[in-house]
């Protein structure tokens, strides 16, 4: 069985992930970073979070193959559902997770967090995002990745923000999803450990720097709001966030 932990970038996937990563590896799920090395899949798996990219017949074919000698593990993406990803969810190999983040204020973190890394000297993913529009553009391309996901019946879905207010809630939903025992001290501890909150002691795996909710009315004009809404106003209101 593989955990597929999915996430719209800056809204908490990091921390979901190890949230989901800990748990199933106190179930005594496999370590993925020894599935990659053993199976030599360093060319689809990113060495730090196993973050397999685009749900492709080619890569979930490669991870599939230790699925199916009876390895269990959990890896990481950000890219949509697939024909592919669908059938291997049909087939019980594959146990999709997904959560989001109201878009506007994922946008905002992933152009902050972009121009921080390039200010320290070390570019990376999101450092492309030099003004609004190129992350406006940016963002549109994983709300509909979110509408994709959101039409799968067979995943389980949450909101960063719900997690942030409703933490125990949004982890009982995951051990059910997960068919794990709330009531087990191992779980708990592994809950407790990535409990909002923890960030402030320097807690690694959050991944959180401001994480607050809403500063994206601060951050942006009345004119760049507008163009949000005129782009993805429709699937924000359908998320449950007020335009």
């Amino acid at each position: 069985m593989i955990v597929l932990s999915v996430g719209m970038p800056r809204a908490g996937s990091g921390w979901h992930y190890n949230i989901i990563h800990d748990l199933m590896d106190a179930a005594g799920y496999d370590e993925a970073r020894e599935i990659r090395e053993k199976y030599k899949l360093q060319k689809i798996l990113t060495e730090v979070n196993c973050n397999i990219g685009v749900l492709s017949l080619r890569r979930l074919a490669m991870v599939s193959l230790p699925a199916l000698m009876g390895r269990d593990f959990v890896l990481k993406a950000h890219a949509g559902p697939t024909t592919w990803s669908q059938t291997l969810v049909s087939l019980g190999l594959l146990l999709p997770i997904y959560i989001y983040r109201d878009p506007r204020d994922a946008m905002l973190s992933a152009f902050e967090y972009g121009q921080r890394s390039t200010a320290k000297g070390r570019p990376n993913f999101f450092s492309k995002l030099s003004n609004f529009d190129e992350t406006l553009n940016f963002m549109a391309d994983y709300v509909d990745i979110w509408a994709e996901w959101m039409k799968e019946k067979n995943t389980l879905t949450t909101r960063y923000e719900d997690l942030l207010i409703d933490y125990d809630a949004e982890m009982k939903k995951l051990l059910k999803y997960l068919n794990l025992d709330e009531n087990e001290e191992k779980y708990q501890k592994v809950i407790e450990e990535y409990r909002p909150g923890k960030a402030e002691a320097g807690q690694e795996g959050l991944h959180f720097f401001k994480g607050k909710i809403g500063r994206y009315k601060e951050a942006y004009t009345n004119a760049e709001q507008d163009q949000i809404r005129e782009r993805f106003g429709s699937s924000i209101q359908k998320m449950g966030y007020e335009l």
